[in-house]
């Protein structure tokens, strides 16, 4: 095989043009190029994705956090836009703490109530006796318990609660 140039090849070739068994220096700067440029548009992508979560990282309460990330991940698994939307609102608008206000109220309900934080009832009321008052034998202590509750109480209640306002006097 010999070097010569083919008569009707033009005697000025191109620089990318190689000579046989030579590395192709324009294919390699070209895939170092495309690998170079895959990851750069991979990074910039994954970091679009996670702005969302940036900006709601330290202004938003806990909850609100993750269900921006949720949101977010989810825009990033299923290609929905609309998910990558609503994270970046949820993200900027700013959600109302209703938990501090809920909890206040139960804890001073349960406080109310006679409750321990988280146990249920302090003292669990004793259970009420119900005296066996068998007129025959024959009578079941059950149908005694519903003759008891059908007569109502046995002591009258007060007619008049006293206001906790309510001064010694009687006046407000």
């Amino acid at each position: 095989m010999s070097n010569a140039i083919h008569p009707a090849a033009p005697h000025n070739l191109p620089v990318f043009i190689t000579a046989p068994g030579q590395t192709d220096a324009f294919l390699v700067g070209a895939a170092i190029f495309l690998i170079l440029a895959f990851i750069a548009v991979g990074t910039l992508y994954f970091r679009l994705h996670s702005l969302p979560e940036k900006l709601a990282h330290g202004r938003a309460s806990q909850i609100q956090f993750e269900l921006v990330a949720v949101l977010a991940l989810l825009a990033l698994f299923t290609h929905q836009t609309v998910f990558w939307i609503a994270a970046l609102i949820l993200a900027f608008v700013p959600v109302p703490d209703f938990h501090a206000p809920l909890a206040g109220m139960a804890e001073s309900l349960a406080k109310m109530a006679g409750w321990g934080r988280d146990r249920g009832p302090v003292e669990p009321p004793p259970p009420a006796p119900i005296a066996p008052k068998h007129s025959t034998p024959s009578e079941a202590p059950v149908q005694v318990a519903m003759r008891d509750v059908e007569a109502g109480p046995s002591t009258p209640r007060p007619e008049k609660v006293p206001d906790q306002f309510e001064t010694v006097s009687g006046e407000r």
